[in-house]
């Protein structure tokens, strides 16, 4: 676990300095900053999708199908909704006068926790001790951290709660999860975490307005299929 304490701690302190550049901002730099790394969002999704979809044994369909399973299961259990309400509850436990912890905390924890850095690092973590993949994600995101909070605020700080138990759960439960967790499902999972992450910068940009956290469920769809409709669709043919 020691390297996913690590990724906790750079997350938590890279947070803390971009609060405090965030205080020294004036306003207007402030703008442009948020649209920088709004486009900069948008790049770091593109690319993570496209990247999956190009490689010749990606499925060209179920990304598709992901999201609107993942969708509407996310709309019936109100996602959004609930982050929202505990962005609000955080903004008043912690007197801050920041609108948009929901929405930093959601940024920060998808761009995070989708890569495959953060399933390979935490599964070689838990089976052979090597930490060596989660010490250059943290540091990586302790980076990434500073530039986000430097205009998402304080919200981003909670990610390293959700990075923290997302990884740990991989690492505990490794020996369980890594015949699931093949390349077919994390590049899967990287082709839906890449369009959920454009969908935060076109966010961020106020270009659109979708819910990404209600698409969330989404990344969860290519794990049923690969273990149980693949095997199925391997038999018939």
């Amino acid at each position: 676990m020691l390297g996913n304490y690590v990724n906790f701690i750079m997350i938590v302190l890279g947070s803390l300095a971009g609060v405090m550049v965030k205080k020294g901002l004036k306003e207007k730099y402030k703008t442009t900053v948020m649209q920088a790394i709004g486009l900069s969002v948008i790049f770091i999704g593109a690319a993570g999708a496209i990247s999956g979809l190009l490689n010749p044994d990606s499925e060209p369909v179920l990304f598709i199908i992901s999201l609107v399973i993942g969708g509407i299961v996310g709309e019936v259990i109100g996602i959004e909704n609930a982050l929202e309400k505990l962005g609000m509850l955080l903004q008043r436990k912690i007197g801050s006068k920041e609108h948009n912890i929901a929405q930093g905390f959601v940024t920060a924890s998808l761009i995070f926790c989708v890569g495959t850095m953060a399933i390979i690092g935490s599964l070689e973590s838990g089976l052979m001790g090597d930490h060596n993949i989660l010490y250059a994600k943290s540091i990586l995101d302790g980076v990434t951290s500073i530039i986000l909070a430097s205009t998402l605020g304080i919200g981003v700080i909670f990610s390293a709660g959700a990075v923290f138990i997302y990884q740990g759960a991989i690492i505990v439960f490794a020996g369980f999860l890594e015949p699931f967790l093949t390349a077919e499902v994390i590049r899967e999972i990287s082709i839906i975490g890449g369009i959920l992450i454009f969908g935060i910068g076109t966010n961020m940009l106020e270009i659109t307005k979708i819910k990404t956290a209600n698409l969330l469920p989404a990344i969860i769809v290519p794990v049923a299929y690969y273990i149980l409709i693949a095997p199925l669709f391997r038999l018939i043919t």
